[in-house]
């Protein structure tokens, strides 16, 4: 069994019996988890969201059943014709025992890697956090370094680790920009979820 049908096996197995799901691959790239969540789309799910979790930022990406009838309709149809995904059989969307899309589903699978990699950039980048951390750590290494006397270590350590987490908030901000503007022109709208994060979602009905 290759290590797509590995992928979509479990996927499919989890699908059958939750009502929501997190793929969790840490060694998967972002376009084979985007192919993931296209495929779990076709079956009834719908993106909705990711989380970090851990010190090493390992990418979850949250699924949940979407009840709207069409969806429902398309997960249907897709049940009957796609009867041995996972088992050597063809994938909604992918080339034959593969997570490659095929032209039809590209753009697709594309949107929905810049979503997920829009959310990860929002998770990774809180501002408040960040510059809590900045202003937190520049004054913590010069008390530091009024207590102790070693200036010249901690003062540098004062100026330098503000100045890289702010060298990063600029990163980020910057990252997701750009990402915005590829969302923007396939159709995504910007909104704001429970918690206050910005995101974007795509126009509905999905292809089918």
């Amino acid at each position: 069994m290759s290590q797509a049908e590995r992928h979509l096996n479990s996927l499919m197995r989890q699908l059958a019996t939750q009502q929501h799901i997190e793929l969790v691959h840490p060694f998967a790239e972002l376009k084979t988890m985007g192919a993931l969540v296209y495929v779990a789309e076709c079956f009834g799910f719908r993106y909705a969201g990711v989380r970090l979790v851990g010190r090493h930022k390992v990418l979850h990406i949250h699924l949940v059943r979407d009840t709207e009838p069409w969806a429902q309709q398309r997960a249907a149809t897709n049940a009957a014709t796609f009867t041995q995904v996972g088992a050597g059989g063809p994938v909604p969307g992918m080339y034959l025992n593969s997570l490659t899309p095929v032209p039809e589903a590209q753009a697709d699978v594309d949107v929905i890697c810049a979503l997920i990699k829009y959310d990860g950039l929002v998770e990774a980048g809180n501002r408040k956090q960040l510059l809590a951390m900045g202003w937190g750590s520049g004054a913590l290494f010069l008390l530091m370094a009024v207590i102790t006397g070693v200036y010249a270590v901690l003062l540098p350590l004062a100026v330098l680790m503000p100045a890289l987490l702010f060298g990063a908030l600029r990163v980020n901000t910057v990252r997701r920009a750009k990402l915005a503007g590829r969302l923007t022109a396939a159709g995504c709208a910007q909104v704001r979820d429970q918690a206050g994060r910005e995101r974007y979602v795509r126009p509905v009905p999905f292809p089918a």
